[in-house]
């Protein structure tokens, strides 16, 4: 979501290099482990990219490093130098490095494992609201995360903790009571506000009603035309 939010932005500011094809991978079906995705990311995770819009093919994996490849190439939504970009980068890690308590641990025991353990949920759920009131202080200071500027960082962050500030991510709004963070779901919601980020949110997605979900984009105009709304009934009507 992050490297497809970064997309749709530079699109909607006029990037038209930064047009782009998304292909869906099922992890659940072990996509992840062909030969061909792995040729790509050796680490079988997932997002991954290739850049052809040089000479040669680029591979690029981990979404930190997609998103300053993408960031660095067009010249936006990254401070060139200076503090500014020290603080973009900054803010981008700590979500790198953050998130594994959040998606791997929290995100794990409360919500997936098959059998629910205390210990394990309270421990993880103490670190991520360590972690939400880290950035709800910073957000009391700042518009965006690493200054008055939206950058890379904020879309790196909001797929993890704005949506968790909206109660969209594993339905633990309320046993993290989000609503304590004020400045944090302010961000949030103006984040979630961006057509952009709409639009990104959609691309590959496979769970929420089917007009959301655009399993693969090709084309700006899919998000019109092949939305799982609009192609499933026509599939149907084939298969019949």
């Amino acid at each position: 979501m992050k490297v497809t939010i970064l997309l749709e932005e530079l699109l909607a500011a006029g990037h038209a290099g930064a047009e782009y094809d998304a292909w869906l991978i099922r992890i659940n079906e072990g996509d992840q482990f062909s030969s061909g995705f792995v040729e790509i990311n050796p680490n079988s995770k997932i997002p991954a990219m290739v850049d052809r819009s040089g000479p040669e093919p680029v591979r690029i994996f981990e979404s930190g490093a997609i998103l300053v490849h993408l960031a660095e190439k067009f010249g936006a939504f990254l401070p060139g130098s200076g503090p500014e970009r020290a603080e973009a980068l900054s803010w981008l890690f700590w979500q790198v490095g953050s998130t594994p308590f959040l998606g791997g641990g929290f995100g794990h025991f409360y919500a997936y494992a098959p059998e629910k353990f205390e210990y394990p949920i309270n421990r993880y759920a103490m670190e991520v609201k360590r972690q939400l009131d880290v950035l709800d202080r910073r957000l009391g200071e700042s518009e965006y995360v690493a200054g008055p500027d939206y950058t890379i960082a904020d879309m790196a962050i909001w797929p993890w903790y704005g949506q968790l500030a909206q109660g969209l991510l594993y339905e633990a709004g309320t046993f993290l009571q989000v609503h304590e963070y004020r400045n944090l779901r302010r961000w949030a919601e103006q984040v979630a506000s961006r057509p952009a980020v709409q639009r990104g949110r959609m691309v590959n997605r496979v769970t929420g009603d089917a007009a959301s979900q655009l399993h693969e984009r090709h084309e700006a105009s899919d998000f019109e035309t092949r939305t799982q709304d609009k192609i499933a009934p026509a599939e149907s009507e084939a298969a019949g």
